[in-house]
């Protein structure tokens, strides 16, 4: 019997505790469901009483004091009172706890109803004092956890999302890069889109190599696709300018040995020592570029002297630093040298000519010199002058003209359309602007058959075709 008694009581104790939880579940759920205020208030009775006591007194007390409208009960049953929750705890014969009551009245109701709890003045058989400490906006509470999880989402955003933004961006301009990239030749080479009529072309190793160069820009490149030369490269340079630009590993050198074998190519650039094509950055790639080395030299320096092509940039760069001036300042001094040299051999073969045929001699050696430049001026001038007008026209209004055969204007455009016009527009014959030639107008305008092309200066000019003249107004 004792056992039977035992084992039903731990079942009926653990039946409280589960119903005390559900209870508490309950109460936090009414809390945070369409709750808008929150009543704290504390209470003191002078006796033993329990939490039964203690909500008994609340709705028996309170009840018909305010009306049906603000009848607890009446509110708990439609939902607009929560759940009471009532903790209690018992000190020197006294009992003292708290109360909560969560509220969805307005404002004014809800501190009605919070008075009426203090005019309750007995719980049980003891007497009691009920004193309301606050009424809590569970809204207000509701608002900072918004802006608490706001700020936790606004930063989860930050890290995750932008990066895939970027992602997205990269993976659209790849696509558009890639759908630049064109097949070139039988062998379907990788190659931009400028390669089939451009006088110039870039020879890298790979597809990817293409494609970096198309990121940066560069439209002209073509790929050799293997350690084997396509006959569409070694057909291409024997018709263009060629540079051949490898890898800085062993592999770009084999190439780049085979390339100098079997093709007729005209520079060679490398990307730096240990790095490849495909990985180079914009800054490298020009940098490589604008050190091109003439293939002749490479292949004598290579094949005859057994030296790298990085061993070469360091000469060349040694050389730089200990004698900075251009090739261009020395030309000058060979000129005077050649005159000593001249009237040397003149001197040997005749040495003994009159006054008046050695005079006759320097003033042929004086005419050999100055023969083209006397011949060219007059030229340049009377060009000049045909276009005296449209020249001083061009640089009030700062504009480019478009002249046909007969010197009529076609087209009058803004400087910056310039390229645009051109490309869509036939039967120019001189194009007059304000601006730098640059080598890219000079292509586009020689496939479009212009004749003149006249501008403020030139840049960079590495190729002057046949059947057009540049002239700049300083000449």
């Amino acid at each position: 019997m004792k056992r039977e008694k035992h084992v039903l009581q731990h079942i009926l104790s653990e039946k409280k505790r589960v119903e005390k939880m559900r209870g508490d579940d309950m109460s936090a759920k009414d809390e945070f469901g369409t709750t808008k205020y929150i009543i704290y208030a504390e209470f003191e009775a002078n006796g033993v009483v329990e939490r039964p006591d203690v909500v008994g007194a609340i709705f028996g007390q309170t009840e018909g004091l305010l009306g049906d409208d603000l009848d607890l009960r009446e509110l708990q049953k439609t939902g607009r009172i929560g759940r009471i929750r009532v903790e209690v705890h018992t000190k020197a014969g006294k009992t003292y706890g708290t109360i909560t009551v969560p509220s969805s009245l307005d404002r004014v109701e809800t501190a009605i109803l919070a008075a009426a709890l203090e005019t309750i003045d007995r719980v049980g058989p003891a007497e009691a004092q009920i004193k309301v400490l606050r009424i809590e906006d569970a809204r207000a509470t509701k608002r900072k956890y918004i802006i608490e999880r706001a700020k936790e989402i606004l930063e989860t955003l930050v890290e995750e999302e932008i990066p895939e933004t970027q992602e997205l961006t990269e993976e659209v301009k790849k696509a558009v890069r890639a759908k630049e990239l064109i097949e070139y030749g039988p062998e379907k080479l990788p190659a931009g889109p400028h390669v089939p009529f451009s006088d110039s072309i870039i020879v890298v190793e790979g597809r990817a190599d293409v494609l970096n160069l198309l990121k940066h820009g560069i439209k002209n490149a073509i790929a050799v696709e293997g350690t084997s030369i396509p006959e569409t490269i070694i057909k291409l340079s024997k018709e263009r300018i060629v540079t051949a630009f490898t890898d800085g590993d062993r592999g770009g050198e084999l190439i780049l040995k085979e390339l100098l074998q079997v093709a007729d190519v005209d520079y060679v650039a490398r990307a730096p020592e240990g790095k490849e094509v495909e990985e180079l950055t914009k800054k490298e790639i020009v940098k490589a570029l604008r050190s091109k080395i003439p293939a002749e030299q490479v292949i004598t320096e290579v094949f005859y002297k057994g030296k790298s092509f990085y061993d070469i940039i360091k000469e060349r760069e040694k050389a730089a630093e200990a004698k900075p001036a251009e090739s261009l300042d020395v030309q000058p001094e060979v000129k005077v040298e050649k005159k000593p040299e001249m009237e040397a051999q003149l001197t040997e073969k005749i040495p003994e000519k009159t006054q008046e045929e050695e005079a006759k001699v320097e003033t042929k050696a004086e005419e050999a010199r100055i023969i083209k430049p006397i011949q060219q001026q007059p030229k340049r001038a009377s060009e000049l002058e045909e276009f005296a007008d449209f020249i001083e026209r061009v640089k009030k209004e700062q504009t480019a003209l478009l002249l046909d055969k007969d010197k009529n204007i076609i087209a009058e455009i803004p400087v910056r359309d310039l390229l645009t016009t051109i490309s869509n527009r036939d039967g120019i014959y001189a194009i007059i602007f304000n601006g730098i030639i640059t080598q890219r107008l000079i292509d586009i305008v020689s496939e479009k058959g212009v004749k003149y092309l006249l501008g403020a200066r030139k840049a960079n000019v590495v190729r002057r075709p046949i059947d057009l003249k540049i002239i700049t107004f300083a000449e």
